[in-house]
């Protein structure tokens, strides 16, 4: 029998060769695919992520570049669209890559609290930092020593670098002119000092929070000592607003040994007491938890741990919530949740906040086993 042609031309190097590349093909189809790891990121993308600047960059997702015309002239700038239906804020927030902002209201600089801020495991890459200071001696004092600690971090190593940072100046002076412990916590100065604060705080968010942002950590400038994984932790509760036990270490001069006590008494359960009390008040009038002049007898998440059977996973329902660490999804924030530096049902700044986020239908959450630490002045 005659050989077909095209059998006579194919030589039988070619028919294995070809055998061997469609096993391949279709061992590739089969096998399943192998993801790349959020954690395995390249030094180039490090590099792309790390702010250039060491003091205050422009936030990454608005810098846009302007292309220059055939005539010379900068064109107009492009329109950028943001999907924020594919931004995610989940328990798993370091596998899915999302994006923290961390906001401070900064009157005084601890070192302290620069310091911790560079000891936060989650990767640095995905941390942009917001500050916002007084116009004042100390708040020029304070921004002073942050820009200095700024350059030295954004100037080291690039995995210590943060994605970008930004500091605002109040357009307003505080209500205070000392921000000794003492000043500041008197009862009497407790509404305007706090509605200003509503005002700081409302200018910071709304000016940093970017189109990228997942997350939004409010962190207190005299907080100086809070757990390295302090934010995978707080979001890994996948809750739209949750918040830490606030304590201080101390001497106590009687044991004769260091010690620790709580700091933080705005968050709280509420009670009848101060339901009925806030019913009897006039529109402008303000309830404040913590003074003996305001007897609530609200539940505070401040005397709920068992110190010596702590359970840092266990969570409480609260319907006022302190500020000094306080961990939000940013889309609550998006969704019009602020500061009321207003009587906002009796209640302002940081209280008045988490009676706004129950009234726009989320829940705010406590862990009252989980701490981190005050300044002691």
């Amino acid at each position: 029998m005659a050989v077909a042609r095209s059998m006579r031309r194919t030589s039988p190097i070619s028919l294995l060769l070809a055998a061997l590349l469609a096993f391949g093909f279709i061992c590739f189809l089969l096998s399943p695919s192998t993801p790349s790891t959020p954690t395995a990121i390249s030094s180039q993308q490090r590099q792309d992520n790390a702010a250039e600047h060491p003091l205050s960059p422009p936030t990454k997702p608005f810098f846009k570049s302007q292309a220059v015309r055939a005539d010379g002239h900068k064109a107009a700038p492009p329109v950028v669209h943001y999907n924020l239906n594919s931004l995610s804020s989940t328990a798993d927030s370091i596998a899915n890559r999302e994006r923290v902002l961390i906001l401070t209201p900064l009157a005084r600089f601890y070192t302290g609290y620069w310091e911790n801020l560079e000891k936060l495991s989650y990767p640095h890459e995905l941390i942009s930092l917001g500050f916002i200071a007084p116009k004042t001696s100390e708040g020029n004092a304070a921004v002073a020593a942050l820009e200095k600690a700024i350059s030295k971090t954004q100037s080291g190593p690039i995995d210590n670098r943060f994605a970008s940072i930004s500091i605002l100046r109040q357009d307003f002076l505080p209500p205070l002119a000392s921000q000794d412990e003492k000043v500041r916590h008197k009862l009497s100065a407790q509404k305007e000092r706090r509605e200003s604060m509503s005002r700081a705080r409302n200018s910071l968010v709304f000016t940093t929070l970017g189109p990228g942002t997942s997350w939004v950590l409010w962190l207190d400038g005299d907080i100086i000592e809070t757990p390295s994984s302090l934010i995978q932790d707080l979001t890994a509760f996948d809750k739209p607003v949750v918040v830490p036990n606030c304590f201080q270490r101390f001497w106590d001069s009687k044991k004769r040994k260091w010690d620790v006590r709580p700091y933080d008494f705005n968050s709280w359960i509420d009670s009848k007491t101060a339901r009925d009390m806030a019913d009897a008040m006039g529109p402008e009038e303000i309830l404040l938890e913590g003074y003996a002049e305001m007897p609530t007898y609200r539940t505070l998440m401040a005397y709920l741990p068992d110190l010596k059977n702590l359970d840092p996973t266990k969570m409480v329902a609260l319907d006022g919530v302190g500020g000094t660490a306080l961990m939000v999804k940013a889309d609550v924030h998006r969704d019009g949740a602020m500061f009321p530096a207003f009587p906002f049902f009796h209640l302002v700044e940081t209280e008045g906040f988490a009676k706004m986020v129950r009234r726009l239908g989320y829940e705010v959450f406590g862990i009252p086993d989980y701490f981190v630490y005050h300044y002691n002045e």
